[in-house]
């Protein structure tokens, strides 16, 4: 502020002397004494003025800055204030804190000689307990070598005789424990279940027929064999040549034997035969076009035949492609009864079980359908046939509860909903019946063998029979060597051993037969 007094008083003094100047240079100009002396009144009177104003801002800056100065002073007083207060209150609360410590410091120091003392306490009776210890281990000792001398056995050898007497009783103790519990179980478990398969079985009849390699086409007379055969048997080549199939012309009067293993090539044979005779033109040319013709009836035959399983069992959107394999699956076998037959009573058991069981009736019909559709691939391939439909059903958009059940029903991979254990059964109630299928008498006769042969791999067992079709084990034992307990055990291990080791269709009965006899002779 009193910079700007100063340049005040600087402006007025240059307005001064810059009006002496212009004074003087009228002078010099002799342009008349009246503006002169004008000009310096008016001079002088600025120059007063300025003065007078210039003392004026220097009274009015002092006192501002005095002001100024008293307002900074009293600002610095409460800051200083302040500290002051903050500094007291931080003496304070480290005066307490230290008083704390102390305190603490005086505690710990008790707790210490209190530690010390126990310590010494607990290592004078620890010291005296090892003592004590190291006394009764000597007597231990020699009460044992005591007993030993008055048993004449060590002690190592009455120890094992002793875990074997607890071993033989434990085992005993659990395996009347695990047939009691078996016991009860079947009086439950396998009653319901009996009663849930039968009424499914008794709902569902069908009747079964043996599918053969063989058919045999009707003649309306002898006559018509030697058109059929041809002259030198062209005919009868150009047949077999086109279709497949093996013609067999015998002594049967009005009858061809056709001889195929697959059905499909023996029906195209069959209805091209009907056409042949019933047209009456019968020559190599008209073979081949006749077989072609009938070969395209056919797939249209097989999409038919599968639309209408679908419609008949109730089953909506499913797939064309496998539309199309359901109705392949007529012409198919398996060992001897027809696939689609098998299917379709599959379906039918799938639902009425799954209806029982209180799950959805419309999916288990879908998976008892589709579980044997790997049966019919187009192309050869090694894959287990549950795995192969499996794959089908996933790729055209099938549930996971449908792929699961078809890929399990045959326990290739793991069961992961109930539907598979279900399909698994109705599979095995639709082919393991009297009459359903026929196996091959070689293999019949080996699992024969083969389960007599297991049974004499157990100690004590004298004869082994197998009966009714396999399906029962007669194992008869030496009575010196198996006592009753340990039949029941045997018949037990056999069982496992049988389930564990072996393949067979529906259940085997293991009865092991105990006989004591006591003979004596009379002379």
């Amino acid at each position: 502020m009193e910079t700007t007094t100063i340049i005040s008083i600087i402006v007025a003094l240059g307005l001064g002397f810059i009006a002496g100047l212009f004074i003087s240079k009228i002078l010099q100009n002799k342009k008349g004494s009246t503006i002169i002396k004008t000009a310096k009144r008016t001079a002088a009177n600025r120059v007063k003025a300025a003065h007078k104003e210039a003392e004026s801002i220097k009274k009015d800056k002092i006192l501002q800055a005095k002001e100024r100065f008293i307002e900074l002073k009293a600002e610095h007083e409460k800051v200083v204030l302040a500290r002051e207060k903050k500094i007291v209150d931080v003496e304070k609360r480290i005066r307490e804190k230290e008083s704390q410590l102390a305190s603490e410091l005086d505690k710990n120091r008790r707790l210490n000689k209190e530690i010390i003392s126990k310590q010494k306490d607990y290592d004078y009776k620890l010291e005296f307990l090892e003592k004590k210890q190291v006394e009764v281990d000597k007597v231990h000792k020699r009460q044992i070598e005591q007993l030993e001398v008055i048993s004449g056995i060590s002690a190592e050898d009455a120890k094992a005789d002793l875990v074997k007497s607890l071993k033989d009783e434990a085992k005993s103790d659990a395996m009347s424990y695990v047939q009691d519990i078996l016991e009860e179980a079947k009086l439950t478990a396998e009653q319901e279940a009996r009663k849930i398969i039968l009424n499914t079985i008794q709902r569902v009849g069908v009747e079964q027929s043996i599918e053969n390699c063989v058919s045999v086409f009707n003649l309306e007379s002898d006559d018509v064999k030697g058109r059929i055969i041809g002259r030198e048997g062209r005919n009868i080549r150009a047949i077999e040549a086109a279709t497949g199939v093996e013609i067999i012309v015998d002594d049967t009067p009005e009858a061809i034997i056709l001889s195929c293993f697959d059905p499909v090539r023996r029906e195209v044979a069959r209805l091209s035969m009907h056409n042949l005779v019933t047209d009456g033109r019968i020559h190599p040319a008209r073979i081949e076009e006749v077989v072609k013709k009938t070969e395209k009836q056919i797939q249209q035959e097989i999409v038919e035949v599968g639309k209408r399983t679908v419609i008949d069992l109730g089953i909506h959107g499913l797939h064309p492609e496998l539309i199309k394999t359901v109705g392949r699956m007529k012409f198919r076998s398996s060992y001897g009864q027809n696939l689609l037959q098998h299917s379709r009573e599959v379906a039918n058991l799938c639902a009425l079980m799954a209806t029982e069981l209180g799950l959805n009736p419309k999916i288990a019909k879908r998976a008892g359908l589709l579980h044997d559709i790997g049966k019919v691939p187009d192309t050869e391939t090694e894959l287990p046939h549950a795995l192969l439909g499996m794959q089908w059903a996933e790729k055209y958009g099938e549930k996971q509860d449908v792929c699961n059940a078809i890929g399990a029903h045959h326990d290739e991979i793991e069961m992961k909903s109930l539907y598979a254990p279900i399909v698994q059964v109705c599979d095995a109630i639709s082919g393991a019946r009297p009459g359903a299928r026929r196996q091959v008498l070689d293999s019949y006769i080996q699992r024969l063998k083969d389960l007599e042969d297991l049974a004499f791999g157990f100690s004590g067992v004298q004869k082994a029979y197998a009966i009714q079709a396999g399906r029962e084990l007669r194992v008869l034992v030496e009575s010196t060597k198996v006592s009753d307990d340990k039949a029941a055990e045997l018949s037990f291990g056999i069982s496992q051993k049988i389930q564990n080791d072996m393949t067979y269709p529906g259940q085997v009965k293991v009865t092991v037969i105990r006989e004591t006899r006591a003979v004596n002779v009379a002379k």
